[in-house]
C-alpha cells in the first residue's frame, strides 16, 4: 500500500524559507508524478506544483520563480522548496502521487510576522 509522508511546514516571517519534503512507501515512486497542493481556511484545494518521471516541472503561476519542486528517486522524496514566503502562502499543504491518487495527510505553513 502507498503511503505519503509531508514533513518541514512551520511558521516562518514573510519573506522567509521552509523546505517541505513528502516521503512515499512502496515501490511506485519511480513510476509516479507528484504533485504538490494546497488548502488555505475557508478556500479550495490548489495546485501547487508537479514534477514528472521525466523530471518536467510545473507550477502554479503565483508561486513560480519562489518554489522549486525536485525528486530524488533513492530516497523516494519529493522536496517543495519555497523562498520569499506571503502570507497568502498560508495553508495545509499536500503531497499527492498519481497513479492512483493518493494523499498525504498535509503539514501545516504559516506566513505571519
Amino acid at each position: 500500500q502507498v503511503q505519503l509522508v509531508e514533513s518541514g511546514g512551520g511558521l516562518v516571517q514573510p519573506g522567509g524559507s521552509l523546505r517541505l519534503s513528502c516521503v512515499v512507501s512502496g515501490s511506485i515512486f519511480s513510476l509516479a508524478t507528484i504533485n504538490w497542493y494546497r488548502q488555505a481556511p475557508g478556500k479550495q484545494r490548489e495546485f501547487v506544483a508537479r514534477i514528472t518521471t521525466a523530471g518536467s516541472t510545473n507550477y502554479l503561476d503565483s508561486v513560480k520563480g519562489r518554489f522549486t519542486i525536485s525528486r530524488d528517486n533513492a530516497k523516494k522524496t519529493v522536496y517543495l522548496q519555497m523562498n520569499n514566503l506571503r502570507p497568502e502562502d498560508t495553508a495545509v499543504y499536500y503531497c499527492n502521487l498519481i497513479p492512483p491518487s493518493t494523499w498525504g495527510q498535509g503539514t501545516q505553513v504559516t506566513v505571519s510576522s
